[in-house]
């Protein structure tokens, strides 16, 4: 692999992961309440990401040169939704507006039964169980 196809690969991760931050951000303030629980959650997904917190700062202050990107694989693609229906029950309080915004998310990464996905989800977190588990989990109801 050629040194410019291995630094466009990097690029294209941290448009990815800029795009990922700023969707949770946006799920965190979604109810216009940014509580100590989606701080923390988001503070553990940018560390996760190597997303430092001053990044996620300019992001938060400017996040409008941040598109939104469909991750390639289907299992990245769920495990970003994951984290961010995750987010939307952080602080146990499930907003009318997070709920609105998480089925807009789980549209634009073409999942067809947002609903039910979700309600999967909600219930696999409740439980514990992380990403890998609760894709599973909700491909044994329907196909993702």
């Amino acid at each position: 692999m050629k040194f410019t196809e291995i630094i466009g690969l990097f690029k294209e991760n941290k448009t990815l992961t800029r795009s990922h931050m700023k969707n949770l951000l946006e799920m965190a303030m979604a109810d216009s309440h940014f509580d100590d629980s989606e701080y923390q959650l988001l503070k553990t997904l940018a560390n996760k990401y190597k997303v430092s917190e001053k990044e996620l700062e300019k992001i938060k202050e400017d996040p409008s040169g941040i598109e939104f990107e469909v991750p390639a694989k289907k299992e990245e693609k769920f495990e970003q939704f994951f984290e961010l229906v995750h987010m939307m029950t952080v602080d146990h309080d499930i907003d009318r507006a997070e709920l609105n915004l998480c089925k807009i998310f789980a549209k634009k990464f073409g999942f067809a039964d947002p609903d039910e996905m979700i309600d999967v989800i909600v219930e696999n977190i409740k439980n514990g169980l992380d990403w890998q588990e609760s894709m599973s989990r909700v491909s044994m109801y329907k196909p993702i």
